[in-house]
């Protein structure tokens, strides 16, 4: 890191989708619009808020929790890529020392995924039956960061095919305790047939969210309920499809289908009004780092560039509570060497990361 306290940002500051200035200052990792005196290093280029990933797994890979050296190496990794706040989507790890680390990401947690029994990935989540679902759902709300993560759906190895985990009862009570401890609750969704019992329960977000349908984008859009559709994960589907489809061919006809209109369902969904996130489901089988390709996924399904690069910036920061580069803010910000606003493609190509007003690299 730099050994520089007073920063100065020059050349177009993207403070909000509309509001562009000339320069911001950083002083004591805190952003200023009023210039201080002595010196600073100047970085010079067109500045970000830092990037937001609101569906990723610090702490956890394809088998299971990780230690805490491979945990750093995946934040690592996306505040490389620019990302500098992450919403953590489950996790079985403790990453809380990564809060004191000034030159790692900040993490909102979502505790660990909780799940219906033998119905997730092995050494995940907790996993449960319904009438533990209160319970755990107020465990992982007091441990979090104001989220909760459900596994909503998954395959059901009698059925052969996705089918809905909870009962809605259950859900409904579940969701209940989370608000009442001031916890919103989002869920794990490919399928189609949990969401208008998630919704109607009162959650406030679904995570993939393949299976909506002109039934159900509706009630999303009514209800305010937002989605995260980690295109970048869903563009594993036919992989997973040919897996299984020797035992389970019903099971990957309907993963095709669902990865066949993902591109039509998220456009749909932003086209009725129901707000849409940037998320890229890394630290399972996913690499970290994705969150620029993820916004290029999000324009070819059709979402406007300054739609999709607010996603992951001003309105991904503002669905979050966390601040963008407005006056007092945490100095997190990314400056690139052109207007990405023109071009969501400059995401990939960072010039300079900044994590609390340092330059990092």
């Amino acid at each position: 890191m730099s050994d520089h306290v007073v920063l100065h940002v020059k050349g177009r500051v993207l403070v909000g989708p509309k509001d562009v200035r000339d320069e911001l200052w950083a002083v004591d990792g805190r952003i200023t619009y009023t210039r201080p005196s002595g010196d600073a290093l100047t970085v010079t280029g067109w500045a970000l808020p830092g990037l937001v990933d609101a569906h990723c797994h610090v702490g956890l890979d394809q088998h299971g929790p990780v230690d805490d050296a491979t945990s750093e190496k995946q934040a690592l990794t996306d505040r490389d890529a620019g990302t500098l706040l992450i919403r953590d989507a489950g996790s079985p790890s403790d990453t809380r020392w990564i809060d004191e680390r000034d030159d790692l990401p900040k993490i909102i947690r979502a505790g660990r995924h909780i799940a219906r029994t033998r119905r997730y990935i092995r050494n995940y989540a907790h996993e449960i039956e319904p009438s533990e679902l209160v319970a755990y759902v107020g465990q992982e709300a007091r441990r979090g960061d104001g989220w909760v993560k459900l596994v909503g759906d998954w395959i059901d190895r009698g059925a052969g095919d996705l089918t809905a985990c909870w009962p809605r009862a259950e859900v409904e009570a579940a969701i209940a305790e989370a608000h009442r401890l001031g916890a919103r609750v989002t869920a794990h969704c490919f399928a189609e047939d949990s969401l208008r019992d998630l919704v109607e329960a009162g959650i406030d977000c679904i995570e993939h969210a393949t299976g909506l349908t002109e039934e159900t984008i509706p009630l999303f859009a009514e209800r305010g309920v937002a989605i995260v559709p980690t295109l970048v994960n869903i563009a594993t589907f036919p992989r997973l499809a040919d897996g299984g489809e020797e035992r389970f061919p019903r099971w990957s006809a309907h993963m095709r289908r669902l990865y066949e209109r993902r591109y039509d369902t998220v456009r749909a969904a932003y086209d009725a009004g129901v707000p849409v996130f940037v998320g890229t489901d890394a630290g399972g089988s996913l690499a970290h780092g994705l969150v620029a390709a993820e916004v290029e996924e999000l324009v070819k399904a059709g979402i406007p560039a300054l739609d999709a690069l607010s996603a992951t910036a001003w309105g991904a920061r503002a669905w979050l509570g966390r601040p963008s580069l407005e006056e007092g803010a945490p100095a997190d910000l990314v400056v690139y060497d052109e207007d990405p606003r023109a071009d969501v493609r400059v995401l990939a190509a960072p010039r300079r990361v900044i994590v609390n007003g340092r330059v990092i690299g």
